[in-house]
């Protein structure tokens, strides 16, 4: 009977799969917090010392400092931000990744890395690159691409081992959190974290890449699209779906329960009209680098809203089509000159 109730991914409606998905990141975000818990945040070291405020222990050692993109000097966060209680177990803040955190999407970066390591070929990276040019032009996500880029990655880790994807994802990662963390949102994390409230990282990139993002910012754990996986080997399916749109609004919801949060105490932050569903389950909602959708609805609901771009008014029309396809141009160049340079290696 257990087996008949595992119904197949093309068996499940939309809804099913997006709690599947929820329940599968706060599971996992759960259990990695269980295996590691995390000390009381000190709060009386200065800022930029290795276990000043929102530093974490885990069994017993400082990890490493949070990256601020400046050593030395922390970020400050915006003015007219509501006042996180400090010390409130029943609070926490919850931050999507791509253009909130991160200039750009995790998942990019990642394919980078695979190419580099020859799990992708120069169509993977051109079609992927034409994609997120069309998102950067219309502001919001087709759900075929989605589809695309889930079934392209999924071929592509079957089979593989979990080991080798994680080391890839830690060699791409350092990296990119050093350079392409918006400083603004950094500090944003920084003030939950002083409060001594637990910070997590919500995004539909894949487990193995939230973690290594929170971890180096200090958060207390991710909630990320879990793959599955057997004996350290993938096995190409998704546990759930990706974690997208409903499916982050059921993984804070399921977390919440787990560590009884109350979400009326809680925040969320997001760039993406995509995330609306998370944002509306919690008592501080803030608009981050927003899209043009995800701005007007701001306006309609009151949301504090965050720009932390240059060129204000790009911001609020969107990209230009010569923009979003350079995107694209530059991505597939970038494809071919490592195609190139790994056939001279």
């Amino acid at each position: 009977m257990a087996v008949l109730r595992r119904l197949t991914q093309a068996r499940r409606s939309t809804t099913e799969r997006s709690a599947l998905a929820g329940e599968a990141a706060a599971a996992a975000a759960e259990a990695a917090l269980r295996a590691e818990p995390l000390a009381p945040l000190t709060t009386d070291a200065p800022a930029t010392g290795a276990t000043g405020p929102g530093t974490a222990t885990v069994a017993g050692t400082a990890t490493e400092a949070p990256a601020t993109g400046k050593p030395g000097k922390a970020p400050k966060a915006p003015t007219e931000n509501h006042t996180p209680d400090r010390d409130d177990p029943r609070a926490a803040a919850f931050f999507d990744c791509d253009n909130t955190i991160l200039r750009g999407a995790a998942i990019f970066y990642l394919g980078v890395g695979l190419y580099r390591h020859g799990f992708l070929t120069r169509r993977d990276i051109a079609r992927f690159a034409w994609q997120q040019a069309m998102f950067r032009l219309h502001g919001t996500e087709d759900p075929d691409h989605i589809s695309d880029a889930r079934n392209t990655a999924l071929g592509i880790v079957a089979g593989k081992r979990t080991a080798d994807l994680e080391a890839i994802c830690e060699e791409v990662f350092e990296q990119v959190v050093a350079d392409k963390i918006w400083p603004g949102t950094r500090a944003l994390v920084q003030m939950h974290l002083d409060a001594g409230q637990r910070v997590w990282l919500v995004t539909a990139a894949p487990l193995e890449v939230a973690r290594i993002i929170a971890r180096r910012l200090g958060m207390t754990g991710a909630l990320g699209t879990v793959a599955e996986a057997r004996d350290g080997h993938y096995t190409g399916r998704l546990v759930g779906d990706l974690l997208h749109g409903p499916a982050k609004a059921a993984a804070v919801r399921a977390l919440a329960r787990r560590e009884r949060l109350d979400l009326d105490r809680c925040a969320a932050y997001s760039d993406s009209a995509n995330d609306i569903p998370m944002l509306s389950l919690v008592g501080h909602p803030y608009v981050v680098n927003p899209d043009g959708a995800l701005r007007r609805h701001a306006r309609a609901q009151g949301w504090r809203v965050r720009d932390f771009r240059t060129g204000r008014k790009a911001a609020r029309v969107g990209l230009p089509a010569a923009a979003a396809l350079g995107v694209a141009a530059g991505a597939t160049a970038a494809a071919v000159a490592l195609r190139r340079r790994r056939v001279r290696g």
